[in-house]
């Protein structure tokens, strides 16, 4: 399969430079702590099912019937595989070489669905439970000398199991209404890395727009010594920010790493990460033991600040409007994992292309790889933790444990703006009768303003809101004069809260009326528009019967929505067709149903844009130079840059702010 669409690569052609080329089909699986000595396990691995569960260690596997490539799950065409079938139980296993003299060996997993054993060389490692998370194993004390060596993988993954956070993955066996086919096994990247007995295990930044300081956060494992020392070394391009040394106690360090404050905003706005200008702060970070350099990292950060002032989003200081699509993360073939790190950096392009300026990453928790890309491009991102759709003590354990996993991963992407626990009430199905599940929602929403205060956080998205810091709306009304008569100027915002019900559900609950808030439009739109011959078999929350047709609701719609006063910002559903979800601006192939410019047009409510390539052509050539400005130096220092993409400045209506 072509994964972009011949349309599309002759339209709009993305062609790298050797560097980008060399970067793209490495894709370092974790971004923002990369040495130099890791090798990938991808590849083809021995696979087998026991959907009747008789095995329980490598020994009992007597026969290994198929052969699967990783990390494409079994359900998927890349795989090998192609089983949609319910199978509870699967086993891989593959050997590979590595030296069992000299450093630590690290094997590490990017994300099992959903439970994970891991023996090597027949000896048992690790037991990690959650389908998103990564997790990893120091195997250096199970190492045949001979630097053979043998991983085995039992994944199980129960498909009837309503109570485990699932996402968008079907229960039943044919994927039906908004689910998609299930993911179960291995579907990330797994890899080896070399590191020194005493070695960088973790970091953290946190950037402090308001003091101009960026909270560094480090943690040493292995064999801890006397007189260890974190050297960090900041840059910008050329400009050197930083070149500190903290001596670690206990393992770690916490500083708080003031910079040179330049004062007046014209200065200081080089210095800022937005989607306009995606300015990165390069990190190098050497482990210091005893006067001895004994281990060294790269990473980055950036000088970002997001927060809610009474109702609008703010970034950086100043209100912020939100024009984001909503993502679910599919591919034809490979189902929830890209076919390549080049795919993810393109997803990322064609958002920006189309005038967004960020993505709601729609239950699921994405390849580091992606927020790299948002990091590196230029693109705001709405995190939000997969649903289960059962309420019970062992769903919130679940849940608990593994979006605490999440927000450790990822709080250091400057990409992600907005956390988002729960979706549309589900797995808290009676949010308006039972008070477990209104706790469960608000001690939810404080856990993740404990773990990070940084960020806003939306408790609830759609409806029934509780704790949240924005309020948001879900409405699948495509006719634009009525979503301009229920949210126009002349509407009160009681009258908003009292009376009107989208989705037949109400706003906020009882006892947690609006206070506030920003109020934006999180999930609308959700046209389909496909071939006559597919519409049959695919469906949308309304639905266009040519691609001309389809432009001009999009416009509409999308005219009506920008002008609205009271949201600040939107969501629209959705970026890609998703299997039988045919309501994508894109097909599943990333093909565009009508051409980017009209698009990108219509996203900044200029409607259907006949004039939009010249209307256009400044503000992307502006937003281009900054990004190429930002970024020259750092792509001479090896790190992986955008290709020239086109993103929009920020318009409201017909006004360029």
């Amino acid at each position: 399969m072509n994964f972009f669409g011949k349309c599309l690569e002759e339209e709009y052609p993305c062609d790298l430079t050797p560097s980008l080329q060399a970067q793209a089909s490495s894709g370092y699986p974790r971004p923002q702590l990369q040495r130099s000595q890791w090798t990938s396990l991808d590849g083809t691995w021995k696979f087998t099912y026991d959907d009747e569960g008789h095995f329980a260690r490598p020994s009992d596997v007597t026969s290994w019937g198929q052969n699967i490539e990783v990390p494409f799950a079994p359900e998927s065409i890349r795989s090998g595989i192609h089983d949609t079938g319910f199978h509870p139980n699967c086993w891989y296993e593959r050997e590979f070489e590595v030296s069992a003299e000299g450093d630590r060996v690290l094997l590490h997993f990017g994300a099992v669905d959903y439970r994970a054993r891991v023996w090597v060389n027949g000896q048992f490692m690790v037991d990690h439970e959650g389908g998103h998370t990564p997790f990893s194993m120091d195997i250096t004390s199970v190492l045949c000398p001979d630097g053979k060596q043998r991983v085995t993988v039992w994944a199980e993954d129960d498909p009837y199991d309503l109570a485990k956070p699932r996402g968008k993955q079907d229960w039943q066996r044919e994927p039906h209404s908004i689910w998609y086919p299930r993911t179960s096994g291995i579907w990330q990247t797994v890899w080896l890395e070399k590191v020194p007995a005493t070695y960088i295990d973790r970091i953290k930044w946190t950037p402090h727009f308001e003091r101009w300081e960026i909270g560094f956060e480090g943690f040493v494992s292995g064999d801890l010594q006397r007189e260890m020392h974190l050297k960090v070394r900041l840059t910008v391009g050329k400009q050197l920010l930083v070149n500190d040394m903290y001596e670690v106690l206990n393992g770690e360090i916490h500083r708080r790493i003031a910079l040179s404050d330049p004062g007046i905003d014209d200065y200081r706005n080089t210095l800022l990460w937005s989607p306009e200008k995606p300015t990165l702060i390069d990190a190098q970070i050497q482990l210091w033991c005893q006067g001895q350099l004994v281990d060294e990292v790269t990473s980055y950060t950036a000088m970002r600040t997001v927060n809610i002032q009474r109702d609008r989003f703010m970034l950086n200081g100043h209100p912020y409007y939100l024009r984001l699509v909503l993502d679910q993360g599919y591919w034809e073939d490979t189902l929830m994992t890209a076919p390549s790190n080049e795919a993810l950096r393109r997803d990322v392009e064609l958002v920006k292309q189309m005038g967004f300026n960020g993505v709601r990453k729609h239950q699921k928790i994405e390849d580091p790889r992606f927020l790299y890309w948002a990091d590196v491009l230029g693109l705001m991102v709405w995190e939000e933790m997969p649903s289960a759709y059962r309420f019970s003590p062992k769903a919130v354990e679940r849940l608990t444990k593994e979006w605490t996993e999440v927000i450790e991963r990822d709080a250091s992407h400057p990409c992600i703006v907005v956390w988002v626990p729960f979706n549309e009430s589900w797995g808290v199905p009676d949010l308006t009768a039972t008070p477990a599940h209104r706790h469960c929602v608000q001690a939810l929403y404080h856990l993740t303003k404990t773990l990070d205060p940084t960020r806003p956080v939306i408790g609830n998205d759609g409806w029934e809101s509780t704790a949240t810091d924005i309020l948001a709306i879900h409405d699948y009304d495509t006719q634009s004069h009525s979503l301009a008569k229920r949210y126009g100027p002349e509407v009160k915002l009681a009258d908003l809260f009292d009376r009107q019900r989208p989705g037949g559900r109400v706003l906020t609950l009882d006892g947690y009326p609006h206070q506030g808030q920003p109020i934006m439009l999180t999930e609308f739109g959700g046209i389909a528009c496909t071939k006559p011959e597919e519409q049959s078999s695919t469906w949308g929350y309304a639905r266009s019967d040519n691609a001309l047709e389809f432009q001009r609701q999009y416009a509409e719609l999308l005219q009506t929505v920008n002008q609205v006063e009271m949201f600040s910002g939107f969501c629209y559903t959705q970026l890609t067709d998703t299997f039988q979800e045919a309501n994508g601006l894109l097909y599943i192939d990333r093909t565009p149903k009508f051409p980017i410019w009209a698009i990108a047009s219509a996203t900044l409510g200029r409607g259907m844009g006949e004039d939009a390539p010249s209307m256009l052509q400044e503000p992307v050539k502006v937003a281009q130079a900054h990004i190429e400005h930002a970024l020259s130096d750092a792509l001479e220092a090896r790190w992986a840059q955008p290709h020239p993409v086109q993103p929009v400045t920020h318009c409201g209506g017909n006004n360029c702010a």
